[in-house]
């Protein structure tokens, strides 16, 4: 069964924190609280955590369109393409925010993304999770964790989260309330950006 670990985004505790960093290195599967809903995800450098995360998906690793959140922008030029002026401008402006922005993946990115030509990149503003990423030392894969109830896309409540969960994860991280709104995402890989979902984060970064 999942660990249940509370960790306040006001001040991420180190302990918890390693206790975390533990399990990722490990391969293991956490969900985790972000500036919108929670996510699910693993350490980028583990393939069969990756893979797990595809078939809870129900899709094939090849086409699953996964997204993973660094710490800040400094990073970036390990995973995706040069970027041009303009666009370093728009995530300046966001991030730390609610956007997942589409990318131009580099050839040394992971093995398990060397058939994409597109990644997407997330900075939330939310402290557990870029400590996570910082501890580690490189990204983590992040998946939104949907509902199946019909009214409600996104559950909210961490020990709801942890009771659906808990048999299928290694930690549920309760960070207090998720929001129920998705991230913003937005193709910068066009010559005007494109944007592919509107969800929390406003569009007059583009501006």
């Amino acid at each position: 069964m999942a660990d249940f670990i509370k960790i306040y985004n006001e001040n991420p505790n180190d302990k918890e924190i390693e206790k975390v960093i533990k399990v990722l290195k490990n391969g293991g599967l956490v969900i985790y609280p972000t500036d919108t809903v929670y996510g699910l995800g693993c350490d980028i450098t583990k393939i069969k955590a990756i893979e797990k995360i595809a078939k809870i998906k129900g899709v094939k690793l090849d086409k699953a369109n996964l997204s993973f959140v660094c710490n800040d922008l400094s990073h970036l030029s390990d995973y995706v393409k040069q970027i041009d002026t303009p666009v370093f401008k728009i995530l300046k402006k966001a991030l730390p925010g609610p956007y997942t922005f589409i990318l131009s993946g580099s050839k040394s990115l992971p093995k398990v993304f060397k058939n994409k030509k597109t990644v997407g990149i997330r900075v939330p503003d939310n402290n557990i999770i870029r400590t996570l990423v910082k501890v580690l030392g490189n990204p983590i894969i992040t998946t939104s964790i949907k509902d199946d109830d019909t009214l409600l896309e996104y559950t909210t409540d961490p020990e709801l989260i942890f009771e659906k969960w808990k048999n299928i994860v290694d930690v549920v991280i309760d960070g207090g309330y998720g929001d129920n709104i998705a991230s913003t995402i937005i193709d910068l890989t066009t010559e005007i950006p494109n944007v592919i979902r509107v969800g929390k984060g406003s569009l007059d970064v583009l501006h």
